[in-house]
C-alpha cells in the first residue's frame, strides 16, 4: 500500500485560514460573495443538520450538485463529520445515480431538484424508488418542485436551509486518516469504480498544488468552471482555498457567459480542455482578450486542434499541459510555464510533490524503461487514493507492492526529469507486433481539408491486427475513403495506414465531469461490424 504522509486535516485547511483573515473570499457565485468565517460556520451548521440525519464518521453522503455555494459547503461540514462526501456527476441519468448510491450505501443524498440547468426532477423521476431506498432523507437545495417524483416522495426531505439554521456542530471528527472523498471512474465498459482518499491526502495536495502553482499571489482569482464532482474541478479549487484565494464557481457552460466571467473577474489562472479554450478565443476578440491571465491549465482530448496552444500563445494565452486522475488526484504534475510550446502542450510533465515519482514499465517483460521508452506509467507519493471503496480486488490489481498506483496511461520518461503523456493503455494500438499511438494516425488524417475529428482503433483479422479510422467531416464534405488511405500510405510506415476509413455523424460517448468520453469500444464493434460484412477493399 502507498506510504503514509504527514498532512493536515481537510477542515483545517480552512479553519486556519479563516482563523487569520475571516473576512478574506472564499468563493463568488453571481453577486454572493462567500468569506471564509461564513464557509467555516455553514459548514459546521450543516454538519450538525447531517449529524440530526443520523450522519456519522465513515457514513456515505452523496453529493448530486453543480457548482453552487451549497457543494462546498456540504463537502466541509461532511470533513467535520468525518463522513465521505460521495462525488456524483451532473451529467449522469436515473440508472447512474441509483447505481452510485446504492453501491457507495449513502444515508444521503443532496440534490437540487429545481435548479434551472440541469433537470433533475427528470431525472428523479425516472429513478426506481427501490433504488434509493437505503438513504435516509434527502437534502433539497433551493424551492422544492411542486410535483414530486415517485422516486423520492416517501423519503425524508430535508431543505439546505433548514441545515443551514442549526447550531454549529461541537464536535470535530476531522482528521488526517479519516476517509474523506469517493471519485467514480469513468470507465466505458463496466461499472465505474470508487476511488476513495483521506483528509491528509486532499489537504495536502492541495496546498502543494497552491505552492508549485504560485496561488499565493495576491492578486490570484481562478475560475471554476470544471465541475466540483471531477477531480479536476475539485482539486483547482481546493488548492485556491488552501492558498486563502477566491474561486469563482461557474454553474454554466455556455461559452457567452464564461466570456463575460473571465472579463469581469479577470482570473489569474483557468484550466479546461482544448475544446473550451477553443471556443473562448473565437468568443473574445481583440490580439490579447484574457490579460489577466498567467496561464492556463488544459487537457488536450481532441486531435484536431493540435495546434491550439501554438495560436493561443500568439494572442497571449500560454496552455500548460497536465498530469491526473482520480487515483492520483488531478494536477499531479505540470510542464513549466517557462518552458518552450512544444514541450508546454504536451501532457504530463513535472509532478508537484516532491514526495512523488515516476516510473515506467514494460506492460509485457515488467521491464522498467529508461528515456524516451514509451510503457505503463505509474506513479507514487502523498496524492494517491487509499483504494478502490468496496473492491479490495480491484486495489490489489492497481497498486504496486511498494505502493504505486498502476495508471493504465502510455507514456514515456524525458530528458527534464518529467514525463510525457501519449494515450490511455486500452487505446494503444500493438500493429505489425509495434506499439503505436493512435493520435498519430489521426493528427495525419486531419490534415486533410474537410476532417473534423477523427479517432482510430484496432481490429484483429486473420491477417492480423489492423487499425480501422472513424472520420466526422465538415458539412458538405464527401468521404473519399481511398484519398484518406492513400495519403497514410505516403507518409506513415505500412503497419499505421488504416484498412479502413468510415464516416460517422459523431463518436459514441460517455459522460465524465470534464465532459465525454470517446467509447472507443463502441468504435472497435462497429468496425468489426463493417468487415465482418465483407464490405472492405483489400490492401
Amino acid at each position: 500500500m502507498p506510504l503514509a504522509y504527514p498532512a493536515p486535516d481537510v477542515w483545517s485547511l480552512i479553519a486556519d485560514i479563516a482563523a487569520e483573515s475571516p473576512s478574506a473570499t472564499a468563493f463568488i457565485h453571481g453577486e454572493r460573495r462567500l468569506s471564509f468565517a461564513e464557509l467555516l460556520d455553514g459548514a459546521a451548521r450543516v454538519a450538525q443538520g447531517l449529524a440530526d440525519l443520523g450522519v456519522g464518521p465513515g457514513d456515505r453522503v452523496a453529493l448530486w450538485l453543480p457548482n453552487i455555494l451549497a457543494y462546498p459547503i456540504v463537502y466541509f461540514a461532511c470533513a467535520r463529520l468525518g463522513a465521505i462526501a460521495v462525488a456524483v456527476n451532473t451529467r449522469y441519468r436515473a440508472v447512474e445515480v441509483a447505481d452510485i448510491v446504492g453501491r457507495s450505501g449513502a444515508k444521503v443524498l443532496a440534490c437540487a431538484p429545481a435548479f434551472r440547468r440541469i433537470d433533475f426532477l427528470s431525472i428523479l423521476a425516472d429513478i426506481d424508488p427501490a433504488a434509493l431506498a437505503g438513504l435516509s432523507a434527502l437534502v433539497t437545495v433551493g424551492e422544492e418542485p411542486p410535483t414530486i417524483p415517485p422516486a423520492i416522495e416517501t423519503l425524508r426531505r430535508v431543505s439546505f436551509d433548514r441545515l443551514l439554521s442549526r447550531p454549529a456542530l461541537a464536535t470535530n471528527h476531522a482528521m488526517s486518516k479519516a476517509p474523506c472523498n469517493i471519485f467514480t471512474t469513468s470507465g466505458t465498459t463496466s461499472a465505474p469504480k470508487f476511488v476513495l482518499h483521506r483528509q491528509g491526502a486532499i489537504a495536502g495536495h492541495a496546498q502543494q498544488v497552491a505552492r508549485v502553482f504560485g496561488f499565493a499571489a495576491p492578486e490570484t482569482v481562478t475560475l471554476s468552471i470544471l465541475p466540483l464532482c471531477g477531480v479536476f474541478g475539485f482539486d483547482q479549487t481546493m488548492a485556491t482555498l488552501a492558498a486563502g484565494k477566491p474561486s469563482v464557481l461557474v454553474e454554466s457552460y455556455e461559452i457567452d457567459e464564461l466570456a463575460r466571467l473571465i472579463s469581469r473577474h479577470r482570473p489569474t489562472t483557468l484550466f479546461g480542455s482544448d475544446d473550451l479554450y477553443a471556443r473562448l478565443l473565437d468568443e473574445m476578440p481583440g490580439e490579447c482578450p484574457m490579460p489577466s491571465v498567467k496561464w492556463a491549465g488544459y487537457a488536450s482530448f481532441n486531435a484536431a486542434l493540435g495546434d491550439l496552444p501554438e495560436r493561443a500563445e500568439k494572442r497571449g494565452l500560454l496552455l500548460c499541459g497536465l498530469y491526473g486522475m482520480s487515483e492520483v488526484q488531478a494536477l499531479y504534475a505540470r510542464q513549466p510555464v517557462d518552458s518552450a510550446v512544444g514541450r508546454r502542450k504536451v501532457g504530463g510533465g513535472i509532478v508537484v510533490s516532491p514526495l512523488a515519482h515516476v516510473r515506467v514499465r514494460d506492460p509485457e517483460s515488467g521491464r522498467l524503461l529508461g528515456i524516451g521508452e514509451p510503457g505503463e506509467l505509474e506513479c507514487a507519493g502523498p496524492s494517491l487514493m487509499v483504494g478502490y471503496y468496496g473492491n479490495d480486488k480491484a486495489t490489489a490489481a492497481a497498486i504496486t507492492a511498494d505502493g504505486y498506483v498502476r495508471t493504465g496511461d502510455f507514456a514515456e520518461l524525458d530528458p527534464y526529469g518529467g514525463f510525457t503523456f501519449l494515450s490511455r493503455m486500452g487505446d494503444v494500438l500493438r500493429l505489425s507486433g509495434f506499439l503505436v499511438n493512435p493520435q498519430e494516425i489521426e493528427t495525419h488524417i486531419q490534415k486533410l481539408a474537410g476532417i473534423a475529428n477523427c479517432q482510430t482503433i484496432a481490429v484483429a483479422r486473420p491477417e492480423g491486427v489492423r487499425a480501422v479510422s472513424f472520420v466526422i467531416l465538415e458539412p458538405g464534405t464527401p468521404l473519399d475513403e481511398a484519398a484518406i488511405i492513400a495519403h497514410c500510405r505516403r507518409d506513415l510506415a505500412n503497419y499505421k495506414v488504416p484498412l479502413r476509413v468510415l464516416a460517422v455523424d459523431d463518436f459514441p460517448k460517455t459522460p465524465s465531469p470534464n465532459g465525454f468520453k470517446i467509447q472507443r469500444n463502441k468504435l472497435r464493434e462497429l468496425a468489426e461490424a463493417e468487415l465482418d460484412r465483407g464490405r472492405f477493399a483489400r490492401s
